[in-house]
């Protein structure tokens, strides 16, 4: 008797369906080829898409160092302002001061910037304005095809001084200052897709307002004020799929004592509803002698707070090193309290893996300090800088990383009083770097090499391939272990990676006979190593680990 055909069998079909159950995730990855694979992070409970960075200032991500020491980068800062107040034009809002408490997006291909203005309230010399006869606000607009030269485009949104002929955004309240502006892409709502969070006097004190829009030009405020209390802001960002503003408090001190200016954070799941209580986002310490702390005190203190972008799995930012000199009352009977030709600033830069809470991966180091960014000088005048930080002034184009900040003349109303938007450039995300160092810590003979652990990551069900940010590649080897770091045997020892090129932002590590396309969905570990050579002293400025499949347009964004 002739068998039944096997395709016609139960037992075929059955062979068919384990096949397909087997293929699937396969069949589902080809299908979402276009959908970069979900990274975790189980130390800090972040979950990123595409790429999770890893930077060398980044002590959480980057925990376990051995003979190495890290390096604060010196950002390459431009000399003459990018933003400069329209002087000659008694009818611009900013006839005064350009000030950039402000944001920088590039936005489909144009660079996109939102500021706050100082005018005058009636006509006449910008240079000789007298404090009573100034305006703060409007929010101003402005555009570049480079990010350098920038035009002020006329919206006819926002009537000042009579005319609509003007580059003022049209927003409720008269007295403004900070505006902090995020694209966002994640919100499925078109017209919110633009977010804003501005600094606004609600009669009593500074609080901020949100606001949305489908084109950046044309916003729709929130009904109601975000918070009930003072914060004069600093930025806006979204991290970990919550919203952060930051900004600076007055708060008490530890005792119930006078505090001086100190960073601070307040927190928004769907950037509509605020939670109420202020996170200690960063602080400065305060004088151990009570009588001696206050804003009106003669000591270094956080100016704005923490200024910070996100970049997936940390934020990066910077805070102002107020060098607080107050002024005299009995000259300055009004702002006595402030120092006009004495106070400085310069800015520090700190980093966060929760959006909440902030520290600086060198303490109490300058990052861009006011003698290498001087505000345009006022000739025959000897006034200092007061630099301003906004991280929504931080973002990487390409393979540069730009810092848009403020400069701000310390000059009183009447001497010369002016505020710029100045710019600061960094090779992509190479903030600093880890290197081996050159003495021992604790005598004996001097190592060549060093060593360099990674939190543990969890990878998605996609390949991922691992890339440097380094220089002197040819010291480096990689090895890969479990979460519990116990190292994989294909993947350490003699079979460690190498990293392919001769340096550059986006070094490929290789293994012989392996691929991190086996470890996908498992969780792991890195292990990064460093050997100094008579030829090459490598640096690591930054480690990602990303979809295979995105590849370098993931580092770009």
């Amino acid at each position: 008797m002739n068998p039944r055909p096997l395709d016609r069998s139960p037992f075929r079909a059955l062979t068919w369906c384990a096949v397909i159950v087997a293929l699937l995730p396969s069949l589902v990855g080809a299908t979402s080829s276009g959908t970069p694979g979900r990274y975790r992070l189980p130390a800090t409970g972040v979950s990123v898409t595409g790429q999770a960075l890893f930077l060398a200032i980044d002590d959480q991500l980057l925990p376990l160092r051995e003979n190495v020491v890290e390096h604060l980068s010196r950002p390459r800062v431009r000399e003459q302002p990018v933003l400069s107040p329209s002087r000659d034009d008694s009818f611009a809002p900013d006839q005064v001061a350009a000030h950039f408490y402000g944001a920088v997006i590039h936005d489909r291909g144009k660079f996109r910037m939102w500021y706050y203005s100082v005018g005058l309230k009636d006509q006449g010399d910008a240079y000789r304005a007298d404090v009573s006869k100034v305006t703060q606000g409007p929010v101003c607009y402005a555009e570049s095809d480079d990010g350098i030269v920038w035009r002020k485009p006329i919206l006819n949104q926002k009537e000042y001084k009579g005319r609509r002929s003007n580059n003022a955004i049209d927003l409720p309240e008269e007295l403004i200052e900070g505006v902090h502006v995020i694209r966002d892409d994640a919100d499925p709502d078109p017209q919110r897709r633009y977010k804003m969070a501005y600094n606004a006097h609600d009669g009593t004190t500074w609080v901020f307002r949100t606001a949305t829009s489908a084109d950046g030009l044309r916003w729709t405020p929130a009904p109601d004020f975000a918070i009930p209390h003072f914060l004069e802001t600093a930025g806006l960002y979204r991290f970990n799929d919550q919203y952060f503003v930051h900004g600076q408090v007055l708060s008490r001190s530890e005792g119930d004592h006078p505090g001086g200016r100190q960073g601070a954070g307040v927190v928004s799941p769907d950037f509509v509803t605020w939670v109420r209580g202020v996170g200690r986002a960063f602080r400065l310490p305060e004088p151990a002698d009570p009588a001696l702390r206050g804003t009106i005190k003669p000591y270094d203190q956080v100016h704005l707070g923490v200024g910070a972008a996100s970049f997936g799995t940390v934020c990066v930012g910077f805070y102002g090193i107020w060098h607080n000199q107050p002024g005299d009352e009995s000259s300055q009977k009004r702002w006595g309290w402030f120092g006009y030709g004495k106070i400085s600033c310069d800015l520090g830069l700190v980093i966060s893996n929760d959006g909440m809470n902030f520290r600086e991966p060198v303490i109490g180091q300058p990052f861009i300090s006011r003698h290498d960014a001087p505000a345009t000088p006022v000739p025959g005048k000897s006034f200092p800088t007061i630099l301003c930080q906004s991280g929504n002034g931080i973002l990487n184009v390409g393979d540069e990383t730009r810092i848009y900040f403020g400069r701000w003349l310390n000059a009183d109303y009447g001497e010369g009083y002016l505020g710029e938007v100045a710019l600061a450039t960094l090779p992509r995300d190479r903030w600093g770097y880890l290197a081996v160092q050159k003495a021992p810590s604790h005598g004996g003979v001097p190592s060549p090499r060093g060593s360099i652990w990674s939190a543990a990551i969890t990878l998605p069900e996609r390949p991922s391939e691992l890339v440097l940010n380094a220089e002197g590649v040819s010291g480096f080897s990689v090895e890969v272990a479990d979460e519990r770091f116990a190292l994989l045997p294909e993947f350490s020892g003699a079979a460690k990676g190498t990293v392919r090129g001769t340096g550059g932002l986006d070094c490929p590590v290789e293994w012989r006979g392996a691929s991190l396309a086996s470890l996908a969905g498992r969780t792991v570990r890195f292990r990064i190593h460093l050997e100094n050579t008579a030829d090459h002293s490598p640096k690591l400025y930054a480690m990602s680990v990303r979809d295979a499949a995105m590849g370098s347009a993931v580092a770009a964004r």
